[in-house]
């Protein structure tokens, strides 16, 4: 992996190198990732479960309230803070890899260090950028099936059944489909090596973001085709009762530290 760009001073700062990453690299970091938790399951298993537990919640939640038409947006949304979820499994990855202990007692070690008031501090970007995306889905629900009668739309099968057969509920998916991958395109360039290198590195939050953004700006087919993969993980995750979650998400988020091993210069 050729460095595709040197330490370079600009603005007052020191750019932090970056590299080349191609296909190759993300199959290695899945391969890393995978046994990562194998030697790692019977510690942290549990906090895979943290995570498909929190969506559901949230689900339910939104059930409850009557907001049917947000729940797919907050199940979509919640893959944004992915990467907040995994800071733990980073730091055990960043402990395997130098030998030390890495027991599960030490999952939120990364929030007694130096730089986590950079990583709250980016947590709050993507929980604002979630936010948001809950908000623009929910507007694109009221500008396309918020004409429909609500009478006609009373359960989910009804809402289901409205969203594929309506031209409103067509035109909703179409809009919120474009929205929701401008969203994830986001959250992907600014979290893709982010979280990684503040749990590595003493840096600023915004140095880690501005990084993980150029990686993602020099390695465009790449990060597009990580997305993917860790979208289609996910779902693959989520489609047994969330429960396979407790597997897939601690492999992406080991698999993701590997990948920022290879991405940056340490």
């Amino acid at each position: 992996m050729a460095i595709a760009q040197t330490a370079k001073v600009a603005k007052g700062h020191q750019e932090i190198p970056i590299r080349k990453i191609t296909l190759l690299d993300l199959r290695a970091a899945l391969s890393q990732g995978w046994e990562d938790f194998l030697d790692k399951r019977g510690d942290l298993i549990f906090l895979g479960i943290i995570y498909p537990i929190a969506v559901l919640l949230a689900s339910l939640y939104a059930l409850k309230l009557s907001l049917l038409p947000i729940v797919f947006p907050l199940f979509a949304g919640t893959a944004l803070l992915g990467p907040i979820f995994a800071t733990g499994y980073y730091e055990i990855a960043r402990r395997r890899e130098c030998n030390l202990d890495s027991r599960w007692r030490h999952v939120f070690d990364a929030l007694k260090g130096p730089s986590a008031f950079s990583i709250v501090c980016l947590s709050a970007v993507l929980f604002l950028l979630f936010a948001v995306w809950v908000i623009v889905a929910y507007t694109i629900y009221r500008g396309t099936m918020g004409s429909l009668n609500p009478a006609t739309v009373t359960t989910a099968t009804d809402f289901v059944a409205a969203v594929f057969n309506t031209p409103e509920g067509q035109r909703m998916m179409v809009v919120g489909n474009l929205a929701g991958m401008g969203f994830a395109l986001v959250a992907l360039a600014i979290s893709v090596i982010s979280f990684p290198m503040l749990v590595d590195r003493p840096v600023g939050w915004a140095t880690a973001l501005r990084t993980s953004v150029r990686v993602a700006w020099h390695n465009p087919v790449t990060t597009v085709a990580w997305g993917l993969i860790v979208v289609a993980l996910l779902i693959v995750g989520a489609l047994p009762a969330l429960v396979g979650l407790a597997v897939i998400f601690p492999v992406l988020a080991y698999a993701t530290w590997h990948l920022y091993t290879r991405a940056v210069g340490r």
